[in-house]
């Protein structure tokens, strides 16, 4: 049996959609697999509206430790060159190389921080 997150996860839905649609709080890899065959019209509709742009799940992977979680991208997000848990100290990641500068990005999925080096902007 799995979950309705884990149903959520898998099919790339939002958990509020999932609920919202009467996915049961839990169900067989076997109902799964054949939501995932045949989809309802709702969940071929949504797919069908996809962007594309973000996913809807991502996994985050400490760069530092290897925790991992399931979180929903935000917009604000960049493409971040390191991702670590909040417990690390940035002197545990490599430097960023020469000529790049280095931002930090608090409230990445639940405990996370995402690094990003970049050029300093001309100007």
């Amino acid at each position: 049996m799995i979950t309705r997150r884990e149903a959520a996860l898998r099919l790339d839905i939002p958990l509020e959609m999932a609920h919202r649609h009467g996915i049961p709080a839990r169900l067989s890899e076997a109902e799964l697999a054949e939501m995932e065959a045949n989809p309802p019209a709702w969940l071929a509709q949504s797919r069908a509206n996809r962007t594309g742009k973000k996913p809807v799940w991502v996994e985050l992977r400490c760069d530092v430790c290897g925790f991992t979680e399931a979180a929903r991208p935000k917009k604000w997000w960049p493409d971040f060159t390191y991702v670590s848990c909040d417990d690390h100290g940035y002197d545990e990641l490599p430097a960023p190389a020469a000529g790049l500068r280095r931002r930090e990005y608090d409230g990445v999925g639940s405990r996370f921080v995402g690094i990003l080096d970049e050029a300093p902007a001309q100007g």
